[in-house]
């Protein structure tokens, strides 16, 4: 699987000229593999080339695949949640990304209170407003996170949007610069509970523009295994 060390090395050196050219290090980048469609095989070889983050979209997809797949690495769910999958996914993610709604914020605050364990979350941010997307409205975006901070068994770590597609990723770089402004706006109120630390957008098709807007976790999954069947 050449390909795979091939298209790693090209989406890195892209994070590399992107960091740079918004004056940032980018070591501070975090690439999340998006293993979606994608068999433990593959990304197995993906890890074994340096891949140390997992973004998987389905609870069940990744509860197929996990043990199958050694090496120190962490995974993420990255898709939307439903409230009868939480108990399952507390156990194989180290960070849910996609904190969508209060109803589910609760439910993870039950599941890992009987687990006794903090949850990692990120926000996730309806930054189109969208209505085929899931996502809190950018307006609501404070409120609720002050809203989830009050829930001791989940930790805020930052924030999460899929930008609205186009062709031409100069055309997302506005939505990814709005994002950025409520982060740190959110990181200078100090909110207890809260660490804005993440900020997790951009994906194959427009991650050098949000880079460069200020993200410093994207989400990668058809630019480094290739286009999904």
């Amino acid at each position: 699987m050449d390909y795979l060390k091939q298209n790693i090395q090209q989406v890195k050196s892209k994070i590399k000229a992107a960091a740079e050219r918004s004056g940032r290090n980018w070591e501070d980048i975090h690439l999340i593999a998006v293993t979606k469609n994608f068999s433990a095989e593959v990304v197995q070889a993906a890890v074994d080339n340096g891949i140390v983050l997992l973004g998987e979209n389905r609870v069940q997809e990744a509860k197929s695949k996990i043990d199958l797949v050694k090496g120190d690495v962490k995974w993420h769910l990255i898709g939307h949640l439903q409230r009868n999958k939480v108990k399952t996914a507390i156990e194989l993610f180290s960070m849910i990304q996609s904190l969508d709604s209060f109803r589910l914020a609760e439910e993870i605050q039950k599941r890992a209170e009987q687990a006794e364990r903090v949850i990692d979350v990120l926000v996730q941010v309806n930054i189109g407003r969208e209505k085929t997307k899931y996502g809190i409205d950018p307006d609501d975006t404070e409120s609720f996170v002050k809203e989830v901070a009050q829930l001791p068994n989940l930790k805020i770590r930052g924030l999460m949007t899929i930008a609205p597609f186009k062709e031409d990723p100069e055309d997302v770089r506005l939505y990814f610069r709005q994002l950025y402004n409520i982060f740190e706006s959110l990181k200078e109120k100090s909110i207890r509970n809260v660490s804005m630390e993440y900020l997790s957008m951009g994906m194959s098709h427009d991650f050098e523009v949000a880079i460069e807007e200020g993200a410093n976790m994207v989400r990668i999954g058809t630019g480094i295994f290739g286009a999904r069947e």
